[in-house]
């Protein structure tokens, strides 16, 4: 018994433009928890991220006949995705409100530990993955968006370019000169 093999995103939005409801529900399998979490990036509310989420698929949902195969589909929902988060964000400080979700990056700040493991090393690596996200979050728009995209999400500069429509050549660049900025604020983990 071999396997069918699996359709690709594109296969997958073009028999859902023409009535496949079960390739939507495909496609939303494969792309809900990539999106949360980049949504989630962004807004730093698990809440707030699956709201998001919710709505990137609602859009794909409403237009799907808006989509054209000259961009991958994945280049496509994360660009609704990303556009929705970056809106988000500007309500946001708008409103200058917080939350008790944005003071907490983790929760996995009560889960026991196993007195068996290495806690020192265990405490620091939660401490520095905590700050290396903090240093992210406070990253300048541009720097964050990409930072994000290249090396939370690992999608390529070819789709990051796409995504948010700027050169490939200036895609680099902006990686570039984040790490470098992520590198000196983070400096001191170093020591």
């Amino acid at each position: 018994m071999s396997e069918k093999p699996l359709k690709t995103d594109e296969q997958l939005i073009a028999e859902f433009q023409n009535g496949n409801e079960n390739a939507f529900v495909e496609l939303v399998d494969r792309y809900k928890d990539r999106l949360v979490n980049f949504v989630y990036r962004f807004l730093h509310d698990m809440t707030d991220a699956e709201d998001m989420v919710q709505e990137t698929f609602l859009k794909v949902y409403k237009n799907k006949h808006a989509y054209r195969e000259i961009a991958k589909f994945s280049t496509w929902i994360y660009t609704i995705a990303g556009n929705l988060a970056r809106s988000e964000l500007r309500k946001r400080k708008r409103r200058k409100t917080y939350t008790m979700s944005a003071l907490s990056f983790d929760d996995n700040e009560f889960t026991p530990v196993d007195p068996g493991k290495d806690t020192e090393g265990i405490v620091f690596n939660s401490y520095a993955g905590e700050e290396i996200m903090k240093a992210i979050y406070a990253l300048p728009e541009p720097f964050k968006t990409i930072i994000i995209l290249r090396d939370i999400q690992e999608l390529s500069y070819e789709d990051i370019s796409t995504i948010l429509d700027i050169p490939m050549g200036t895609v680099k660049s902006r990686v570039n000169r984040a790490r470098l900025k992520l590198q000196e604020t983070l400096s001191y983990l170093k020591e």
